[in-house]
């Protein structure tokens, strides 16, 4: 077997473990949540906006927060259940940390969907757009929340 296919071997496998799967069935709930805020924010929060004043841009903005703040908690109490703050002392600041890395480490997933978005949407429907680069963004996540904001501690 060649080095090429045993890295995509591997890949496969990595892809076929529970955590990933449990990132995956997180992202989808939170894609859920981005475009229903989007969709909300879009047709009525800043409905009274011109698109060129900014209504797609506050929209999603808004959306990638609070869809970003959905995925951050689910993971934190789901998908890396065992990588939190085990004492009561260090919950609250160990919750902020998280949070601030976790918000760090989506920067790039962030922009990316963000900018996708926008781009897009001058080709397709901006929903469809968005979707389509939130699966993009969804893998540089991963990487980056498994191996750093939810690292493994070391023994």
């Amino acid at each position: 077997m060649s080095l090429w296919q045993q890295r995509a071997l591997r890949l496969l496998r990595w892809l076929a473990r529970m955590r990933y799967v449990k990132f995956g069935v997180v992202g989808a709930s939170g894609t859920v949540v981005n475009m229903v805020v989007l969709y909300l924010c879009h047709n009525y929060l800043f409905d009274g906006l011109e698109a060129d004043l900014g209504k797609p841009y506050l929209s999603l903005a808004v959306a990638i927060a609070v869809g970003t703040l959905n995925n951050f908690s689910w993971n934190r109490l789901w998908t890396w259940p065992d990588r939190r703050a085990e004492t009561a002392e260090e919950a609250t600041p160990g919750f902020l940390h998280q949070l601030l890395k976790y918000a760090l480490a989506s920067w790039f997933g962030i922009g990316l969907q963000y900018v996708l978005t926008l781009w897009w949407s001058h080709f397709m429907h901006y929903m469809l757009a968005n979707v389509l680069a939130i699966l993009v963004a969804s893998v540089s996540n991963f990487l980056a929340n498994d191996r750093w904001t939810f690292k493994k501690p070391q023994p």
